[in-house]
Parts: structure tokens; C-alpha cells; sequence
């Protein structure tokens, strides 16, 4: 069992939103020169701006980056590959069902079995498949996934996802600066060379730098929590989308996968048998600690909700 069983759909968010806050915050501070804003409502007012700013740059460019990163071919429209045609019928009839326009459907070459949706807007998403899945799940259970996939695009995940972040962001940049500003506060008074001066620019950069890693992975527990309680609201759109017993038969195959790795098998380029099943990225995971940086609820929970409304 993995310790962080990430979605490659919140991965690639995040990753990207830490980069930009990373960026900012580094050239905001070239830009002070160093100095912690006095003010709790200038500081309020800045990391707001640069928090959500950060999260909304990471949404505008998260399709893109997943083509980029992920390789990801978008199918062309035309095409008249018979998998490729199915691939995008399956993902046409589900858009048409749940009321939301066709996004671009693409395929990524990888050995895992996942699947994931994002993009800016309902109307700019993207919807890629892995070759694993489409080689180890049966067509009906390929419709749960997208199923699952479009409920995401239908709910505006990604967008309240994004606002989410971005107030993540706001919270930690505020209190790394104010913790950094206190602490270099009282390096310098119990130094009586630097109290006229304070603390160095490089030691109050370092400051803000080490507690906004911290907070960021104690953000990144509230992000989680509300990206699991949104992967329940997914599941539900998928069955209603795909059908529930397309939905509940997609992720008993995910559960059996992740089980019994070695039962799908593909041959890598040197010959030897390879695990399709490398990373279930959207399993989820049961164990206590590793669940509050999961974005995914344990699959056995996901299965038993859709089985049994009542549960939800």
C-alpha cells in the first residue's frame, strides 16, 4: 500500500500551484527587498491577492500542463480509429446525459490503470485515459470511469477546488510571513548588535520559506478532505451518468487490480512481464495516517456508498 495515492488530476494542480506561489513569493520578495509588510491588513490584502492568484494561474494552465507532463494525445475529432471512435462515442453520450459541452478526450501511454479530468471551465476541460485502463477494463467499466470523470466536469470540481486552494494559500502565506516576522523579532532582540537593524533579509527569506512548507502540508489535509468528500459526489454523477452498476463494477475492478496486481499483466520493451498495475492513483488508501493526505476515499467505502445510497 502506497503511502500518498495522489490523483494525477489534483497532483498536477498542486505541483503546479506550489511552483507558482513558490515563484511569487520569491519575487515579491526581491521586490520588498526583504521586508515582512508591518501592516495586518497590507499583509492580509497581499497574500490574498498572491494566494488566490497562485491557485487561479494553476487552473488556467492545468490542461496544458497535463498534456505536457502526462504526454497526453488529444484524440482528433476525425479520426477513424475504431478505439479511438469509441473512446470519444463513450465520452460524447455521457457529456450529452450530463448536460455539459464535449471536452477534448485524449490517451496517455502508461502502465497504470487511472484516468482523470481537468481544465479551466466546463467548456475548456480535458478528459485523458491511460492505455492500462483502456487495456484491463472491460467497456462497461471504462463508461463507470468516465462516467466518474465528467461528474467531475459537471460539479465544477476543478474550479472549487481552485477557490479552496486558493484560500489554502492565503492562510499559509499569512501566517509564514507573521511567524517569521515574530521569530526574527526575537533573534534580534536578544542580539544586541542587530536590534537597531533586525534579522538579515537571507534569515527572514529562510524564516518564511521553512513555516510556509510547513503550513502548506497542513493545508494540503484540508484540501484532501475536501477533494475525498468531492470524489463521493463523482461517484454518485457516474452512476448517474454511466449507469450504477457501470459505476460500481469500475471500481470493483479498480479494487481488484489494486488487490491482485498481477493479473494484468503487459510486456515491457525488453520482454519481461510488467505490472499494469503499478500505481492505482485513485484508490485511495485505508490506512489512518496516510487517509489525511489521500485525495480519494478508500475504495471499499466509495463501493459500499453507491451499493447503498443510504450510507452517503
Amino acid at each position: 500500500m502506497k503511502f500518498l495515492q495522489i490523483s494525477k488530476r489534483i497532483l498536477l494542480f498542486l505541483a503546479v500551484n506550489f511552483l507558482v506561489i513558490a515563484t511569487i513569493n520569491i519575487v515579491l520578495s526581491l521586490f520588498f527587498g526583504g521586508r515582512i509588510p508591518r501592516s495586518y491588513d497590507q499583509l492580509l490584502f497581499f497574500c490574498t491577492i498572491w494566494g488566490m492568484g497562485g491557485a487561479f494561474i494553476s487552473l488556467l494552465i492545468s490542461r496544458w500542463m497535463a498534456k505536457v507532463m502526462m504526454g497526453v494525445q488529444v484524440i482528433d475529432a476525425n479520426t477513424v480509429d475504431p478505439d479511438e471512435r469509441a473512446l470519444l462515442g463513450m465520452v460524447e453520450n455521457l457529456t450529452r446525459s450530463a448536460g455539459v459541452p464535449m471536452p477534448e478526450v485524449g490517451v496517455y501511454e502508461s502502465p497504470e490503470v487511472n484516468a482523470f479530468a481537468t481544465g479551466p471551465s466546463k467548456s475548456q476541460a480535458l478528459v485523458a485515459v491511460s492505455s492500462g485502463l483502456l487495456r484491463n477494463m472491460r467497456r462497461s467499466e471504462v463508461e463507470g470511469v468516465l462516467g466518474h470523470e465528467i461528474a467531475h466536469i459537471a460539479n465544477g470540481d476543478m474550479v472549487t477546488m481552485t477557490l479552496i486552494q486558493g484560500v489554502i494559500n492565503a492562510f499559509v502565506m499569512f501566517l509564514a510571513y507573521i511567524l517569521a516576522f515574530a521569530v526574527s523579532q526575537a533573534m534580534s532582540s536578544r542580539d544586541e548588535e542587530n536590534r537597531g537593524g533586525g534579522t538579515s533579509w537571507f534569515v527572514q527569506w529562510m524564516l518564511i520559506q521553512l513555516f510556509q512548507f510547513v503550513f502548506s502540508l497542513l493545508g494540503f489535509m484540508v484540501v484532501a478532505w475536501f477533494s475525498r468528500w468531492r470524489e463521493f459526489r463523482a461517484d454518485a454523477g457516474g452512476a448517474q451518468f454511466a449507469g450504477r452498476q457501470n459505476m460500481i463494477a469500475a471500481l470493483k475492478a479498480l479494487k481488484n487490480l489494486h488487490e491482485h496486481p498481477m493479473q494484468a499483466e503487459q510486456t515491457s520493451q525488453d520482454g519481461h512481464p510488467q505490472p499494469a498495475f503499478q500505481a492505482l492513483m485513485i484508490s485511495g488508501s485505508t490506512n489512518r495516517v496516510a487517509l489525511l493526505f489521500s485525495t480519494h476515499p478508500p475504495l471499499e467505502e466509495r463501493i459500499a456508498r453507491l451499493e447503498n445510497p443510504t450510507l452517503g
